[in-house]
């Protein structure tokens, strides 16, 4: 299989199912992010502080291409075969924010992202998730999406939030509280 085709030269590209739409619509650019959020997750996964959470990220990574999946198939196509989401991938992800959870101390305000690059690129990870989870909340609004896909990218950029500030405590590295300057 040759990795380039030229029937994108022009612009437009293929859904699952064969229908050629541009590349320029909101469809593509919201499984194009839940792609650019799933490198993140992955520059994530390599972070030597997430060696002990390699196999959920793994298991993100591979719900991230599921709901790619769901997302680059033209809506109403039964006739193609794509993985699918779950309740259970979500409570998956609450799981493991609780657990994480019982292990901080309880929040008093907002914190700034940073204190170590390991921090960072969870943060990173955690925004590019919300621009996600924002891209595909527009689409929904002009052609029906899987809710759950919805869903999932609330809870999973929650659970980036959590794992940075679990990532801040076992590197001993500083959480700065957001103090607003009224």
């Amino acid at each position: 299989m040759k990795i380039y085709t030229k029937t994108g030269d022009k612009g437009d590209t293929a859904l699952f199912g064969g229908k050629r739409v541009s590349k320029g619509e909101l469809r593509i650019e919201s499984y194009g992010t839940i792609d650019e959020l799933n490198s993140y997750v992955g520059l994530l996964r390599d972070q030597d502080v997430n060696k002990k959470r390699k196999n959920v990220l793994v298991e993100i990574q591979d719900r991230l291409f599921t709901v790619g999946s769901i997302l680059a198939t033209e809506p109403g196509n039964t006739k193609v075969q794509i993985p699918s989401l779950v309740e259970e991938d979500i409570t998956f992800l609450e799981k493991e924010i609780d657990t994480m959870e019982s292990e901080l101390s309880p929040m008093k305000s907002f914190v700034l992202p940073g204190g170590h690059p390991s921090v960072s690129f969870g943060h990173i990870t955690r925004t590019v998730c919300r621009r996600a989870e924002r891209l595909v909340i527009r689409l929904n609004l002009v052609e029906k999406v899987e809710p759950l896909v919805i869903a999932y990218l609330n809870r999973l950029s929650d659970y980036f939030f959590v794992l940075c500030r679990k990532m801040t405590k076992e590197l001993n590295a500083e959480e700065t509280p957001w103090q607003a300057r009224m």
